[in-house]
């Protein structure tokens, strides 16, 4: 029988990747659903090459375009996730959540309900929103796998581990495209300059998040989320190769070193099939090991690091504070109105001020409180900007 799929956010590059692998074997797969906000286009080929007989686009002009597609006639064509209970009759297979930003929340945690399994992609949902996805998870008896590299790496290395044996686990950062340019021309990174990562083709808004090192301040708060450990055994060290995504040292003196090739595929295929099927990969690459160049994160040159050690160890809306601000002010300066320093100097600056503060005492308590401080916050700043 064939196991069936959902994709949220399947023209991206998560997505993609996902359809790739699936299409080596369509004989053991039938996709439900595939989502996307715009990209229309891409959407109606991977819908045609896999027969998908349900699509939700939630951009409204893209959604008029491919309603006047000769192709979306046959189909059924929804503009919302509201309508997951239209497509859904019974439990599905599995899950792959990849819509980016905080919109990709609320569909995670509604589909959850339809699906045996879960993989999500998504970072802001995780930091912002895991006490609900997990109420969600258990509540359903959802099968639940992290996808991003490194919390793939860590849940694999985790197996059949006592989480009490842990000493420290480390996740390792490339260091982006200035971890070894000259502090002194910092004031005058240029966008083009910021979203070139050395090791990853990815979008312009998680290329900026890396580069600053605030995609991996976010990796450690989702660690420490998913895996209920907290922040002081969780720690970020510098390995430019990028080869090396997680290591654990337990308390018993042993270590785990978890190694994959630098890129999405495996950690997507593994949350797709179980561990006795086999993937190409390449020979291990004994150069990159017998060179790790393992370093100390630089505070100077990554500051927004800092921001870690404002964090509450209790799960709060002081998470989707962060993740708000930080969403804006990259936008800014993809938008040439701020210059690269500013991300981390505003962060810092606002997550001081008293009226965010006082959400390190605020739980999250329904997706709405989320989605309200967003919009809150992106008004706040859209004020600062104008003035």
């Amino acid at each position: 029988m064939k196991k069936k799929v959902a994709i949220l956010g399947s023209t991206g590059s998560i997505g993609k990747t996902l359809i790739n692998i699936i299409k080596k074997d369509k004989i053991n797969f039938e996709i439900i659903l595939l989502s996307a906000d715009e990209n229309y286009k891409e959407l109606l080929k991977q819908a045609r090459l896999f027969k998908v007989k349900n699509l939700i686009i939630t951009n409204k002009n893209s959604y008029k375009k491919i309603k006047e597609e000769k192709f979306s006639k046959k189909i059924k064509v929804f503009n919302n996730f509201e309508s997951f209970k239209k497509i859904f009759k019974k439990k599905i297979h599995y899950t792959m959540s990849s819509i980016s930003g905080i919109e990709g929340l609320k569909p995670t945690i509604e589909i959850i309900k339809y699906t045996k399994s879960i993989a999500i992609a998504n970072k802001e949902a995780i930091i912002c929103g895991w006490n609900l996805i997990e109420k969600e998870l258990k509540k359903n008896k959802t099968n639940f796998i992290p996808v991003d590299s490194e919390h793939f790496s860590i849940w694999y290395a985790l197996k059949s581990i006592d989480k009490e044996i842990i000493e420290k686990i480390y996740l390792t950062a490339s260091g982006g495209p200035f971890l070894n340019y000259p502090k002194k021309k910092f004031n005058r990174i240029k966008m083009k300059q910021a979203v070139n990562h050395p090791n990853w083709k990815m979008g312009k808004k998680i290329s900026v998040d890396s580069a600053t090192m605030m995609n991996k301040a976010f990796e450690i708060i989702e660690a420490k989320k998913i895996f209920n450990i907290p922040y002081k055994k969780l720690s970020i060290i510098i390995h430019p190769k990028s080869y090396v995504h997680a290591i654990l040292k337990f308390k018993n003196g042993l270590t785990k070193i978890i190694v994959h090739d630098t890129n999405m595929k495996i950690p997507i295929f593994n949350s797709l099939y179980s561990s006795s099927k086999s993937i190409n990969s390449k020979k291990l690459d004994l150069m990159v090991l017998n060179n790790l160049n393992f370093q100390d994160i630089d505070l100077k040159r990554f500051p927004i690091i800092k921001i870690l050690s404002k964090l509450p160890e209790k799960p709060s809306l002081f998470e989707t504070v962060l993740v708000s601000i930080n969403d804006k002010l990259v936008k800014l300066f993809l938008d040439n109105r701020i210059k690269f320093t500013d991300i981390s100097k505003k962060i810092n600056i606002m997550l001081e001020l008293k009226e965010f503060r006082r959400f390190k005492k605020l739980k999250v308590t329904k997706v709405d409180d989320i989605i309200n401080l967003n919009n809150r916050i992106e008004l706040k700043l859209k004020n600062m900007s104008n003035n």
